[in-house]
């Protein structure tokens, strides 16, 4: 699995004019599942994201986490993480698992984050969504499973 965890000041997301999923200040996770992804790979995202030190302490040093100041989260899947582009100019998305399995990866996921403590919204699976975000630093880190 692979994420991009962006730290945002709010986020919301919209399908066909409808807010689906927001946010205040938290983290926004574009999340992508690839093939022979596992629950391990999930557990091991949802434990690294809730914990991971990427929000200021007093001194203005990365020392808390989305669980030290009650951050949420917005979740949302995201096929094109796992786009190859080295040959020809239109990406192939070979590597990215088919919605079968994705998608209940992905649940699982969001369901880990809720077990980590975070208050968690998601966009819709297999939806053409509008994220809005207000990226704050702007700090973006991407994570991969082992």
């Amino acid at each position: 699995m692979r994420v991009v965890i962006q730290r945002v000041q709010e986020a919301s997301v919209t399908v066909e004019g409808e807010v689906v999923g927001a946010i205040g200040r938290g983290l926004v996770i574009l999340v992508g599942v690839t093939h022979g992804d596992a629950e391990e790979d999930a557990r091991f995202l949802a434990q690294k994201i809730a914990t991971l030190r990427i929000f200021e302490d007093a001194a203005g040093k990365f020392n808390l986490s989305a669980l030290d100041i009650g951050a949420e989260a917005l979740v949302v899947s995201q096929f094109t993480l796992y786009a190859d582009t080295r040959r020809g100019r239109r990406p192939d998305f070979i590597d990215a698992a088919r919605p079968e399995a994705a998608e209940p990866l992905i649940e699982r996921f969001v369901g880990l984050l809720r077990e980590q403590g975070l208050t968690v919204a998601t966009g819709q699976f297999r939806a053409k969504m509008l994220v809005r975000l207000v990226n704050d630093g702007p700090v973006t880190i991407i994570v991969d499973s082992p």
